[in-house]
């Protein structure tokens, strides 16, 4: 089975394709989304980066073939509120590539994806980064962080659909 994880935003979306559940998937592919928004010094519309996230997206769906996507959950911290709506226009688009896949959606809340990595519902980037090093043995924490995080909500739900909702895995042949 095929986990991919997302990390949604406009300027970088980070994502992660894992093969297998529970502790030990593999990572199929994983890589971020650059939504530049100047290009030749030209400032881009939102419309522009959602039309190229929206493109890349559906042909990476098309790559990597994902069963189930989970993506992270709109948040809101009180000292940066325009980080939620910016980070909606991004999962808007990104859930309805889903929708029109035919993909079942998982979402996840960012302290469930922490505490399933660290035990720590509040981990930084960093510490998000060094625990999907060791996790899979990288030579090198997952730059960049956004990366991690993809890779990081693919593991949760690696994880928790084997403990938690069994019901998702394939029946036997």
């Amino acid at each position: 089975m095929r986990i991919l994880g997302i990390d949604p935003g406009l300027r970088l979306t980070g994502y992660a394709c894992l093969e297998g559940l529970g502790e030990s998937p593999a990572i199929v592919e994983a890589g971020v989304f650059r939504l530049a928004r100047r290009v030749g010094g030209e400032v881009r519309s939102i419309s522009d980066r959602l039309f190229e996230l929206d493109t890349d997206f559906r042909e990476m769906l098309d790559r990597v073939k994902p069963d189930i996507v989970a993506v992270e959950s709109v948040f809101a911290h009180y000292k940066h509120p325009a980080t939620a709506i910016v980070m909606g226009h991004a999962r808007g688009v990104l859930l309805l590539a889903v929708r029109s896949a035919r993909l079942r959606l998982i979402e996840y809340k960012p302290n469930t994806v922490k505490k399933s990595l660290t035990g720590h519902g509040h981990a930084g980037k960093s510490q998000i980064q060094r625990s999907v090093q060791a996790h899979f043995g990288l030579a090198e924490p997952p730059e960049p962080p956004d990366v991690a995080d993809a890779i990081a909500i693919a593991l949760c739900a690696c994880r928790r659909m084997v403990f938690d909702d069994p019901s998702v895995l394939p029946l036997p042949k």
